[in-house]
């Protein structure tokens, strides 16, 4: 017969939960073991002379929990060879306890039999305390180890294994990023015990005023106010849905693909000039009007039954896991040209049903950046000068072909030589390495910037510009120049 543990659940805190059954089970086992020893039931026991071994100094010498969780697990399963024992662990078993799914999970490879024997949890009691249905949506959440991406704050939240003020503190900073430093808590100690004591507290007090302790649970009530929202995927999803629905605004509900797309481009330029101005809450509201094309693009794929944003944001997890296999996989990376290496190796498997090497450049690109990526590809199979003097070359040359089809040929002519010229031009760029669109793009930007200076002066001095002649003009430019306007 296989050694067992027997797993008992001690209740919430009163030693008047502790069902008969489970109290004799303690009274008569050889031996028996408590996660800690820090519960009003177990010193209860203790008193009336049981003798149990408590694993909280297991606690005292590991950096984590779950380094805790496996050392107590393994304890457990060497002294169950030794003979069968009884485990007992605050509230239910089957109640945010870590070691019990351990044991249950390994109890077949140990060849220990597990049994959970039952207890009383404080889930009853808890939310009788805090007077909610938690049909309505309800989360528990254990604060040991979560995640902010694990936190809906549209359901009923209830935080357990509130252990000490650190893990409270966790619990607070993790929630003052979705919520607002007063948003009111409810910390509960003990529920359903003698001893039961619930606190309302402002969030950003929940580590400080309140005593916290292995008993201790907090409750966060659901979000009513839907500004509090506009954090949450999931209501941006409901907004842009509404937007496009039948009681939406009649211009999403006309978009399409095609007439969004120079919306999309509008919007990334602004990106590009957010991050040229060093404004980081401008650059954070236009990465929202990027995102929401996105959102309206994946809206009209779900509207029209052939896609949603899920499959999007499927394709991109896919797509950034198969090409990482460094971070996600068995490969090993650990500088950039490494990583670049395996970047490339990835995408050539991709490729490799493509019939030209230039089929997997995007061909919404604008002009110049569809030219850098044409001659990128082209360079990897050698099709690339190897110094620059050739390119400097082929640029004066192209340069002299415009000059001559400006005066001597057609419109169509002029405009296909010009287009050679700017090729070449992107090619003399890519062999320096510089981004032919970042570079226009500052261009542009500090010609703007030149220009209102001018419109300045002109104002100033109570003058039209339509009315000066181009040297002074080119005065107030040069002035703008040297003083360093860009």
């Amino acid at each position: 017969m296989n050694n067992k543990i027997t797993i008992i659940g001690t209740g919430a805190g009163d030693f008047d939960q502790l069902s008969i059954g489970s109290y004799r089970t303690l009274q008569s086992a050889e031996r028996v073991y408590a996660r800690t020893l820090d519960h009003p039931v177990i010193q209860e026991l203790m008193n009336e002379g049981l003798e149990i071994h408590g694993f909280d100094h297991i606690y005292e010498g590991n950096e984590s929990f779950e380094e805790t969780y496996r050392t107590i697990v393994d304890n457990l399963w060497a002294e169950a060879k030794k003979g069968s024992l009884v485990y007992a662990v605050p509230g239910h078993p089957m109640m945010a306890e870590a070691t019990v799914q351990l044991l249950l999970n390994e109890s077949v490879d140990q060849g220990i039999d597990v049994e959970v024997a039952g207890g009383q949890s404080f889930l009853d009691a808890l939310f009788t305390a805090v007077r909610i249905d938690p049909i309505e949506g309800c989360q528990i959440l254990d604060a040991t180890r979560f995640t902010r991406n694990e936190v809906q704050v549209r359901n009923h939240l209830i935080f357990v294994q509130v252990y000490d003020q650190f893990t409270a503190s966790n619990v607070k900073l993790t929630l003052m990023e979705l919520l607002p430093d007063d948003y009111e808590v409810t910390v509960l100690q003990a529920a359903g015990s003698k001893e039961e004591k619930v606190t309302s507290v402002p969030l950003f007090e929940l580590d400080r005023t309140v005593e916290v302790n292995n008993l201790t649970a907090v409750y966060v009530p659901p979000v009513q106010e839907e500004a509090l929202l506009y954090r949450d995927f999931s209501w941006l999803r409901q907004v842009v849905a509404t937007l496009r629905g039948p009681e939406g605004c009649p211009w999403d509900k006309k978009q399409t693909h095609e007439s969004l797309k120079k919306y999309l481009l509008e919007e990334s330029y602004e990106v590009i000039e957010a991050i040229d101005s060093g404004d980081v809450d401008h650059l954070a509201e236009e990465l929202g009007d990027v995102l929401l094309q996105v959102m309206l693009h994946a809206q009209i794929g779900e509207d029209e039954g052939m896609f949603s944003v899920d499959d999007v944001i499927y394709y991109l997890n896919e797509k950034l896991i198969r090409r990482h296999p460094h971070v996600f996989g068995e490969e090993k990376a650990h500088t950039a040209e490494e990583v670049a290496g395996l970047w490339n190796s990835v995408k050539a498997q991709e490729k490799e049903s493509m019939p030209s090497k230039l089929d997997g450049i995007t061909k919404g690109l604008t002009g110049l950046m569809r030219a850098s990526e044409l001659q990128k590809a082209a360079a990897k199979v050698g099709f690339d000068w190897d110094e620059a003097e050739p390119i400097w070359d082929k640029v004066k040359e192209e340069l002299d072909e415009f000059h001559d089809a400006v005066t001597h040929r057609t419109h169509e002519l002029r405009e296909e030589e010009l287009g050679d010229l700017l090729f070449a031009i992107v090619n003399l760029a890519r062999f320096y390495k510089i981004d032919p669109e970042v570079a226009v793009h500052r261009t542009n930007h500090k010609f703007e910037k030149r220009f209102q200076y001018i419109e300045k002066c002109v104002e100033e001095n109570n003058e039209k510009i339509e009315d000066l002649a181009l040297e002074v003009l080119d005065r107030y430019w040069e002035e703008a120049k040297t003083k360093g306007i860009k």
